[in-house]
Parts: C-alpha cells; structure tokens; sequence
C-alpha cells in the first residue's frame, strides 16, 4: 500500500515552505491539492509554487485546465493518482500539499460517483432567478436545500445538476454509488498557526502578490476570460479585478483581498477540523517533532499520530 504525507491547511500558512524542505530532504515528489494552482495563468495570485521551487522539488497537478473550465475532485483524483503511481514507480516519496480539504479527502478516502459536470446544463441553470433555482431545488432534494444556504449559487446550481442528470437527488445518488478510496495509507497533518499570526502572513503575502505583479496579471486575465469564468472564483481575483477595472483603487482592493483570505482560512479550519485522524502541528514551533514523525512514516512506522497532543 502506497504511503502518502499529507500536508494541509488554511492559506499562508506555511505549507510550500514546509513541502520545499522535506521534498529536498527526501528526494520526494508533491501533488499540489490546491483547487485554485489548477488554473493556468492564475499563477502570483494563487501562491503558485515558482519556476525555481519546481527545480527544487517536482510539483504535479498543476496548470492543468484554462481559466473557462471547470475541475472538480473527481478529476483531481485522476490526475493525483496517475502522479503518484508514476512517482511511486520511480522509488520517489509523495507529499501531497494544498488547503483544499475535499481533494485531499477524495484522494485518500474516497469520493462518491456523481455524475460529472455538465457545462451546458449549468450554463442554463445559471441563467434561472435564484428563488426559482431555490423552489426547484426544495422540489427534488429537500435535505440538499436544509443544508446548502440560500445564497450559495454554486452549491445550489451543482445540487440541481447532479439531480437532473442522475434522476435522483445528489443524497440519494451518494447513498447509491460511494465508493471506497484508492489503496493510500496516509499521515495526515495540518499545520496550525496561532489565529494573529495566521492574519499576519496573510497581510504580508497579500502585499508581497501586488508588488510581484498580482494586479497586472489580473489585468491580462480580464481582457481575455470572461467574467463568469469559473477561475474568477479564487480569493482575490475578483477584488484585484475591480481594481483593474478602475471600480476602485489599489488600497481598497488589496484591503478586500486580505478580508476575503482571511475568511477564506476560516473556512478552511472549519473543514479540516471535521477530518478524522488529522494532526495539527505549528510549522514553527513543533518543526522538529513533525519532522520526525514524518521520517518515522516513511520509514515503515504506523501511520497514526495523535491529533491535537
């Protein structure tokens, strides 16, 4: 059974850093579980590991769709999976690293067989009022709409979508057709930074993407993507957009973009807590002990470590 590190958790804090030091110390290859790093073009935006970081250690997953198309677990899990087993085959550790909790749950512990995306059909579904999109989706699958909030557009529109092109609701349908996860043993660890400090990187790396060229690069993005385009999504991207659009100026966009990370890195915690066997380890202060525990994984050791101690 293949061994993978996992290495999560919210943005800025500090996940690259960590997976360029134990990539060169273990000769390991990363598999980027990062929803956004998908897109090309959203490169200084996304944090996308640099040209001279993927010299350092080899990263997959990666620029892998255009910013008009849609990705999602399932595909993310085929890419990981061809990734890993070519790694594997060439006697390479595997780091898998991103903040994008589903991936990393799909990879390693499976990922129900909904029905792929349907770009047509979503296209339609968006052009619906959004109290008709929430009466249909109350219609046919009432526990979807109990736990999707009102205002969540994509959610919604992908709930009605399943349930069209399955003929059954998104819970029947996962009931149906789960599946287990692909033959992994991971270590599972999450890097926790104390909530102000966390803040802190945010502001600093928030400063650092503008002044490597965020906004011109967001200003390439909008004279060709379309503003529905799904890469418009990512955090910051839309604020920078408004700047580049001359809706508001460099200050106001930058103080968006940081408000918008950081409820983003909320959001990510809320998620990973809920993952069972998830180790939380400071990247500063328990540096030494995490490292150790992953040597010890790699080395044969058992793959459990006690989260929160």
């Amino acid at each position: 059974m293949t061994r993978l590190v996992c290495v999560v958790g919210p943005t800025a804090s500090g996940k690259t850093t960590l997976a360029l030091e134990l990539g060169e110390r273990l000769g390991a290859e990363v598999v980027s579980a990062d929803s956004r790093q998908v897109y090309r073009r959203l490169d200084v935006g996304t944090a996308k590991p640099t040209a001279a970081e993927r010299a350092r250690v080899p990263h997959h997953c990666l620029d892998l769709v255009d910013p008009g198309e849609t990705f999602d677990a399932a595909r993310f899990c085929d890419a990981a999976h061809t990734a890993i087993a070519d790694a594997t085959r060439r006697g390479r550790p595997v780091l898998v690293v991103g903040g994008t909790g589903l991936y990393v749950r799909a990879l390693v512990r499976g990922l129900c067989a909904a029905p792929r995306g349907d770009d047509a059909l979503r296209a339609a579904l968006a052009t619906v009022p959004a109290d008709e999109r929430r009466r249909r989706l109350v219609a046919v699958d009432p526990a979807a709409a109990a736990r999707i909030h009102p205002n969540d557009t994509f959610r919604t529109i992908r709930a009605l979508e399943v349930a069209t092109v399955s003929g059954r609701p998104l819970s029947a349908w996962q009931a149906a057709h789960a599946f287990a996860g692909r033959a992994f043993e991971p270590l599972l660890i999450g890097l926790a930074c104390a909530t102000d400090a966390l803040d802190a990187r945010i502001v600093a790396r928030a400063r650092d993407m503008l002044a490597r060229g965020f906004l011109d690069e967001v200003r390439a993005l909008a004279a060709t993507v379309p503003a529905d385009a799904p890469a418009w999504r990512t955090v910051g991207y839309r604020e920078m957009r408004a700047c580049a659009e001359g809706r508001t100026d460099v200050e106001t966009a930058l103080a968006a973009t940081v408000l918008a990370t950081r409820q983003f890195a909320k959001r990510q915690r809320t998620w990973l807590r809920r993952e069972p066997g998830l180790a939380w380890r400071d990247p500063v202060a328990e540096h030494d002990r995490l490292l150790d525990e992953v040597l010890r994984f790699l080395d044969g050791a058992p793959s459990a470590v006690v989260p929160g101690s």
